[in-house]
């Protein structure tokens, strides 16, 4: 069975301009992907299962689930960096066969060249796109601008907190404006309070350049705050145990009772 959004989805305040995959067409369709990786036995380990997932362009969607379970995995597959063993992996109708139909990663370690400066960084995303130097520069400021860190141009990666790098990578995954941003928990190593302020900032950037996200968090927390849909994986082998649709209007606060008991519900069920 394929998960679908539910069309409630496309009448939230914050989501005007998400949809129904099954109304508008699948924008992301996972179709009974699974993977195997071998063992040092030399027989093989199943990682994934099975999995059926349908995603609408714009949505907002979170991977939840324990260590284990094949997130990362899952989205790895998604951006063409790891092939499925079996099953099938589509956007907008075509099927992946490697990176570069569209996909904009960023990891929870942000991989910027130490020397470059941040505008660099951000322009080196521009590399293959015939631009001059100066429209790659013009650019690359216009991203660090979207982001916040139009001040920090000049920096290099030492002379940045983790969170003013981690904005910086989000830049760069900007760069060439693709359709689907896949982030592997990019705020997984920041302290709550810059993890927070990235969450919201986000949110700010999702809302103003509509993205379809993916995005794997070990926080339920993060995922409420985020997602229009959450996912949530079982291990051995990774496979949708549940699939909770987040109704609440953006942005949220944590200490509704609306908030909390979806809290509670999907923590059950992760626990259990």
């Amino acid at each position: 069975m394929a998960y679908r959004t539910n069309a409630a989805l496309a009448t939230h305040p914050a989501s005007t301009d998400g949809a129904d995959p099954e109304a508008f067409g699948r924008f992301i369709r996972i179709g009974g992907v699974k993977k195997t990786f071998p063992s040092r036995a030399g027989g093989e380990v199943p990682v994934l299962s099975g999995i059926d997932l349908d995603i609408a362009e714009n949505e907002f969607v979170s991977l939840v689930g324990r260590s284990g379970c094949g997130k990362t995995t899952l989205l790895n597959i998604v951006a063409g960096l790891e092939a499925a063993s079996s099953g099938e992996i589509s956007i907008d109708g075509k099927p992946v066969t490697g990176p570069g139909q569209g996909q904009g990663v960023v990891f929870q370690q942000h991989a910027l060249f130490p020397w470059l400066t941040a505008a660099d960084n951000v322009a080196f995303g521009f590399r293959k796109a015939g631009l001059s130097k100066t429209e790659r520069r013009n650019r690359s400021i216009e991203l660090l601008k979207l982001v916040g860190l139009e001040a920090a141009a000049a920096r290099y990666p030492r002379e940045m907190s983790g969170g003013m790098q981690q904005r910086v990578s989000i830049a760069r995954a900007l760069a060439l404006d693709p359709q689907i941003l896949l982030m592997d928990e990019p705020f997984g190593a920041l302290d709550e309070l810059t993890r927070i302020e990235l969450q919201q900032e986000l949110l700010r950037i999702w809302q103003a350049r509509r993205k379809t996200v993916v995005f794997v968090t070990h926080s339920i927390n993060e995922a409420l705050t985020l997602s229009d849909r959450i996912v949530l994986l079982a291990p051995d082998p990774g496979r949708i145990k549940r699939v909770f649709d987040v109704r609440m209007p953006r942005p949220r606060s944590r200490t509704t009772p609306e908030f909390n008991a979806l809290y509670e519900e999907i923590w059950s069920e992760l626990s259990s």
